[in-house]
């Protein structure tokens, strides 16, 4: 649980803005990003501090002040509760957390938990209290990991989602061999690899997905390791790809250029002119490309 804990914290801190898109559909309308996030780790554990002889806690726990646009002093604090065992306490505790929270800020609450157990039938979402005429109801929202749609996560366009499709990965992954969890790995760093999302938001997704899920063989991690490293560079590849077919739109050398083909042909075909000393005819057949594309390309060069 200790090395789960490290890893769901971090991921939130790392994702937390496409944590709020995932939950809220119009968060983007209800808060600042701008502002960026509070986390407020250490109130938190001043508020519920852990028993002395707990060594690690059995739950990820995350306390975090979010701006809202309604005002420039007006905030919110989202209570995120990672839960992965069954407590019969639980609706109980996150009571608990509700109303010291409430009554340390004053300021609004709303609170989130997301089950990572296998029981499907453990998914409290309110705590009830009643004593001799006085009542209370408290309702929370909730998300059981088991229950989702794997197809549905797959096509999702919020990072956060893989993270919810990994940990469902590693729910199964008791039930699947190595080779089954390699290809779902594998398929879920290619689509992680194909989004368009920061290079810092990858990194830790990637760490997240490394070590959430595990296999039982080691010789497969290191198949993981090694596949994953061919998937990045060709991913790598196809930037410059991109890149290269770009340039040569722009500069009137498109002719003869098939996207997914034709990988760099102008840096190619620029390196056997310049360093190799070729001919026309020997860069064009070198390359693969036409005669009157290398004349193209020499042409620029003299400019």
């Amino acid at each position: 649980m200790k090395r789960d804990d490290t890893l769901w914290k971090g991921i939130l801190e790392n994702l937390f803005d496409d944590f709020l898109r995932f939950f809220f559909p119009d968060a983007d309308k209800l808060f600042d990003m701008k502002k960026g996030f509070e986390f407020l780790d250490k109130e938190l554990e001043q508020l519920f501090p852990s028993p002395a002889n707990m060594q690690s806690p059995k739950f990820v726990d995350k306390l975090v002040r979010v701006f809202t646009k309604a005002g420039k002093e007006e905030w919110l604090l989202v209570h995120v509760e990672i839960q992965g065992y069954d407590d019969k306490d639980f609706a109980k505790r996150m009571f608990t957390y509700f109303y010291r929270i409430l009554d340390k800020y004053g300021k609004p609450v709303t609170a989130i938990a997301i089950f990572t157990d296998t029981n499907k039938k453990f998914k409290p979402d309110l705590f009830e209290y009643n004593c001799l005429g006085t009542t209370n109801t408290f309702h929370f929202n909730i998300y059981k990991v088991i229950e989702q749609d794997e197809a549905t996560l797959v096509k999702s366009n919020n990072p956060f989602a893989m993270i919810l499709l990994t940990v469902l990965l590693a729910l199964k992954s008791k039930k699947q061999s190595d080779a089954y969890l390699l290809g779902l790995k594998l398929r879920i760093a290619r689509n992680l690899l194909d989004r368009n999302i920061s290079p810092d938001k990858v990194r830790a997704l990637m760490t997240f997905l490394k070590l959430y899920v595990n296999f039982a063989n080691r010789e497969t991690n290191a198949n993981f390791e090694y596949e994953l490293s061919r998937i990045t560079e060709n991913r790598k590849t196809m930037g410059i790809e991109e890149m290269v077919l770009e340039r040569a739109k722009k500069e009137g050398l498109e002719e003869g250029l098939e996207k997914g083909k034709l990988e760099g042909k102008i840096e190619e075909v620029k390196n056997l002119l310049l360093k190799m000393a070729m001919t026309d005819t020997q860069a064009a057949d070198v390359a693969g490309v036409s005669v009157d594309f290398v004349k193209k390309v020499r042409k620029k060069l003299k400019k």
